[in-house]
């Protein structure tokens, strides 16, 4: 198809910046609705090539491709699957769900937080597009800055914002420049920069040492992404210290930038050396998985808790993806298992984010009525705030995997192909369920909502003056979280049009390696 779906859903958020760049700053209501008006193009865009994509075509679809750096042999290519397609709606959402969100929120240098916003947006959307690793280690590399400078700037002066973002920098940077190191190694053996092509010529084939250097290489940096234990540690004071919105799409779509970057290139890269390294990155998954359940449930900041819980979650994608990479015949009765295991590791990144997201969201409208988020102070506002209440409940429960619910489909998806290949790691997994439940219930709907409420401890953490809006959830809230809780509930109840697409894809890689 000639039309460039791509190109304009990447691109149309830089344009939106440059123009709210040239608005003038005391025009912040003019900036705030713009910029949310721009958000809703990619998205509009993206549900429409969605809508056109061909689903049993496992594929690479509307691709577009120029010469770009003749030197390099560098080109702007990019294409758009069934595991980059769900991933390009669900930043597009986020996005402009976020942007709407801090239309109302925020107040502080609001020219420059929307522009860093849509940037973040066009960064984001082209690593999922991205074809050719030097598009994608540049695109890959323009998301770090705004984030970086979002929550340095707006966070929460208590929560420590430039400490965290420089963590959030160095940590990120570390990686980066380990998996660019591996990207020139490969391009040195194989001649081209084309992630397709190279997934077909098996590189560093000739030089073991090599090819395992550069599988770690590009392994630490999207594990950082992740984040996989033990490199995690930069998320908990990231989320902690960055804005609500900021939150949002730090766990909803920058986390999966390295799940997806496990799929698109390190997989198809090395399937081998994956295979082999398999047990022991399970291992990881496992301790992600436990290990992010038992912090949460030690947390008492509510914006911490679930950030360690995103930890958890994102090591049920890396139980799939190590479930699917863990043998390679594709005559082996086990692709089935296999491809359930990619499509339900896939199906976790989606539904985290929405539901993740939310849970970000939810904290951000306690928060700002309150600018507290320590457990011990809430107690009782089931009664008191009984919309919040509601729509928590829904949240917590699609996030701890509530049958009928978008969390148990991609957990039962990853548990069902892993227990056919990896047993063992998948009845230790089950701890985590059990764990998830545990904190979600105990920390979050009990000692917020459930009790006595005490009026006199209401009064000591509710900020009237600050607080302009209704007590419980004001209308622009509620339009924020309406769309998650729907995806929440439609994929829980009909998976079939994401997981057909999704599917399809899977099968189509997993069949290649």
């Amino acid at each position: 198809m000639d039309f460039p779906f791509l190109t304009l859903i990447t691109f149309i958020p830089l344009v939106g910046a440059i123009i709210a760049s040239l608005i003038p700053g005391d025009r912040e209501r003019e900036i705030k609705w713009f910029s949310v008006f721009v958000s809703l193009i990619p998205l509009v865009l993206s549900i429409v090539m969605w809508a056109l994509y061909v689903q049993t075509d496992g594929g690479m679809q509307f691709m577009e491709e120029a010469v770009w750096i003749p030197t390099l042999n560098a080109y702007y290519r990019m294409g758009v699957d069934g595991i980059s397609i769900p991933l390009v709606f669900l930043t597009t959402l986020l996005t402009t769900l976020s942007l709407f969100y801090s239309a109302y929120t925020i107040k502080k240098r609001v020219k420059e937080f929307f522009v860093l916003f849509l940037m973040l947006e066009m960064g984001m959307i082209g690593v999922f597009l991205s074809l050719d690793l030097v598009l994608f280690y540049v695109f890959w590399e323009i998301g770090l800055v705004p984030m970086f400078l979002l929550i340095g700037i707006w966070g929460q002066p208590k929560d420590r914002p430039q400490y965290s973002a420089i963590k959030f920098f160095l940590y990120t940077l570390v990686g980066s420049v380990a998996m660019l190191l591996a990207f020139i190694a490969i391009f040195l053996t194989t001649g081209t920069w084309n992630i397709l092509e190279i997934s077909s010529l098996g590189p560093l084939a000739d030089s073991p040492a090599l090819a395992v250097a550069a599988f770690w290489g590009i392994f630490l940096a999207f594990a950082i992404k992740v984040p996989m234990w033990p490199f995690h540690t930069w998320l908990p004071d990231a989320h902690t210290a960055a804005p609500t919105a900021g939150s949002v799409i730090l766990a909803g779509v920058l986390l999966k930038l390295g799940g997806y970057g496990f799929i698109r290139i390190l997989l198809p890269f090395f399937p081998a050396l994956f295979k082999q390294f398999a047990p022991f990155i399970g291992v990881i998954a496992l301790i992600s998985m436990i290990y992010g359940a038992l912090v949460s449930m030690a947390q008492w900041d509510l914006k911490r808790l679930i950030a360690y819980s995103s930890v958890s979650h994102m090591g049920y994608f890396t139980l799939g993806l190590v479930a699917a990479a863990a043998t390679l015949d594709v005559s082996d009765p086990l692709l089935t298992s296999r491809a359930i295991a990619l499509s339900g590791a896939v199906l976790q990144m989606f539904n985290h984010g929405i539901i993740t997201g939310g849970l970000f969201f939810l904290v951000g409208v306690i928060y700002e009525r309150t600018h507290t988020r320590d457990l011990k102070a809430f107690g009782g506002l089931s009664a008191k705030l009984p919309v919040y209440y509601g729509v928590m409940m829904m949240t917590g429960l699609a996030s701890l995997g509530l049958p009928g619910l978008a969390g148990f489909i991609s957990e039962l998806l990853v548990f069902r192909g892993a227990f056919h290949i990896m047993p063992t790691y998948a009845i230790i997994g089950v701890i985590a369920i059990v764990l998830t439940a545990a904190y979600i219930l105990w920390k979050i709907i009990q000692y917020v909502f459930l009790g006595e409420f005490s009026e006199e401890k209401w009064r000591a953490i509710f900020d009237p003056e600050h607080w302009h809006f209704s007590l419980d959830m004001a209308r622009f809230e509620v339009i924020t979280m309406a769309p998650l809780l729907f995806f929440m509930l439609l994929v829980g109840v009909y998976p079939a049009p994401i997981l057909n697409v999704i599917n399809a894809a899977s099968t189509a890689i997993l069949g290649s390696l």
